[in-house]
């Protein structure tokens, strides 16, 4: 066993039933604010594409955790950020969605405090200057900017964000070899769920809920038909009676390609290997914001945005090969259809799971053996609300999910 007992060694599971997080957890607005304090404003979170901010001057801004945040690229065009909030009195600083600066300063509206692009203080619009105030002091609030495979993430935390490839190197590490920098966004999604938005990352993490919920996905991907996600879920993986069939070793059904309506594939991503080609997909996760789904044809990413302790919005990027894109027999609904009839099912599931959360009777579940993947979530939460956690350290899942 590992993970303090907590795991199994030999195949994915946990070696007995463990508690869930306590019910209010998943409604209760202190514990909502803590979470927005303790996670959201202490994580990488994922912003945007890089291609959305063009050239020096671009900018962007976003609200993340209840928190306004700005995105801009300076004359070097490396992307810079920081808290749209003007250091004289807090007014905010940019009111507009995104756009170019006309000159390298960011101006406040209020009372014209400027900013180069690097954030420092440069001006102070018609205010004298006055004793007791030293303007290298006043910069802009800075938080933590990264970019990866074309796209954008960003720390409130700042100068004490640990590095992003370095935290989420081998989370990422089995998408890597996609040319995602490449891509280039050909659909988008967006919908308000009424649910916690931790409901959504449970959901992801288990395939229980596969045969019920998605008749089609488990028909594309046989073994989650069998409500697990991944061989090694299976105690018997190793029999010799399991062969080598999808039903039993993941992937895509016989004849199969990709996530589609009809499981076949339009094309293919440059630079592939074929050992890239066989699963039929393999995911990167960062939490708390995002997982990113790559298939031999397109990627899909999947982002989770809290609106409330009982409220998040669920929104999809699909990402194509330009060339792709311009070819006039190529249909993107075969791809999109799909993918937003899973992700439809998926919130309609997260809302089924809330609407029973507030029962009086109900205090805490219980997550089974399959549920492995729930509950290091769940311990993860726990770490970073301080609390003590019920297992070791797990290693990332791409690790786990090697064979």
């Amino acid at each position: 066993m590992a993970s303090g007992g907590v795991m199994e060694t030999r195949f994915n599971g946990l070696t007995a039933a463990q508690p869930a997080l306590p019910a209010s957890w998943y409604f209760d607005p202190v514990q909502y604010e803590r979470e927005m304090r303790s996670i959201w404003q202490q994580n990488w979170v994922y912003l945007c594409r890089s291609d959305t901010l063009a050239g020096p001057k671009a900018f962007r801004t976003f609200t993340i955790a209840g928190q306004d945040l700005l995105l801009v690229r300076d004359e070097d065009d490396v992307l810079q950020g920081y808290f749209n909030t003007c250091r004289h009195r807090g007014s905010t600083l940019c009111t507009h969605a995104s756009g170019t600066l006309e000159r390298p300063l960011v101006v406040c509206p209020y009372h014209q405090w400027a900013y180069d692009l690097g954030g420092r203080l440069r001006a102070t619009g018609p205010m004298r200057r006055v004793g007791g105030f030293d303007r290298t002091e006043f910069g802009l609030h800075r938080i933590a900017v990264a970019e990866w495979g074309g796209f954008v993430f960003a720390n409130m935390a700042g100068d004490a964000a640990p590095p992003f490839i370095q935290q989420f190197g081998d989370e990422l590490s089995l998408i890597s070899p996609w040319p995602l920098a490449n891509l280039v966004v050909g659909h988008r999604y967006r919908k308000t769920l009424n649910c916690n938005w931790k409901l959504f990352w449970e959901n992801f993490n288990e395939c229980l809920h596969c045969p019920g919920v998605h008749p089609e996905l488990c028909e594309l991907v046989p073994i989650y038909g069998r409500a697990i996600m991944a061989r090694r879920d299976d105690p018997d993986w190793e029999s010799p009676t399991r062969g080598d069939a999808p039903i039993f070793t993941g992937g895509l059904r016989e004849g199969a390609e990709t996530w589609s309506m009809d499981g076949r594939a339009q094309g293919m991503l440059p630079g592939l290997t074929d050992a890239e080609r066989v699963p039929g997909q393999r995911y990167g996760t960062v939490l708390p914001s995002v997982f990113i789904a790559a298939y031999i044809d397109y990627v899909r990413l999947v982002r989770i945005l809290p609106l409330g302790p009982d409220t998040m919005e669920l929104s999809a990027e699909w990402l194509f090969d330009p060339e792709m894109l311009a070819r006039p027999d190529f249909d993107m609904r075969r791809i999109t259809d799909f993918g937003t009839l899973v992700m439809d099912q998926d919130g309609a599931a997260c809302e089924l799971n809330q609407g029973g959360l507030r029962s009086a009777a109900f205090k805490q579940g219980v997550l089974m053996q399959e549920e492995y993947e729930v509950f290091l979530f769940q311990d993860w939460i726990r770490g970073q609300l301080d609390e003590p956690t019920l297992g070791e350290p797990a290693p990332s899942r791409a690790s786990r999910r090697a064979e």
